[in-house]
C-alpha cells in the first residue's frame, strides 16, 4: 500500500515538531540533554522536512495527472 501525499505531510509535520521539542526540553531542563539525544531531534526535523516537501510534491503531481 503506497501512502498519499497528505500521510507523508501528515508524518513529516510529527517529526518536525518533535525535533523542535526536544531541544526545548533539554534548554529548559525536564530531560537530560545528551549528543545522541541532539543527532535523533536533528535528523527527526531534517527527514521531516524532506517528507513534507515530497508529500507536497507528490499531492501536486496527483493534481496534474487528472
Amino acid at each position: 500500500m503506497k501512502a498519499e501525499g497528505s500521510q507523508y505531510i501528515i508524518i513529516g509535520f510529527a517529526l518536525v515538531v518533535f525535533g523542535a521539542v526536544v531541544p526545548f526540553l533539554m534548554v529548559i531542563g525536564v530531560i537530560n540533554p545528551s549528543f545522541w539525544l541532539s543527532i535523533l531531534a536533528y535528523s527527526a526535523s531534517v527527514v521531516g522536512l524532506f517528507l513534507g516537501v515530497f508529500g507536497a510534491f507528490d499531492i501536486r503531481q496527483e493534481e496534474l495527472d487528472k
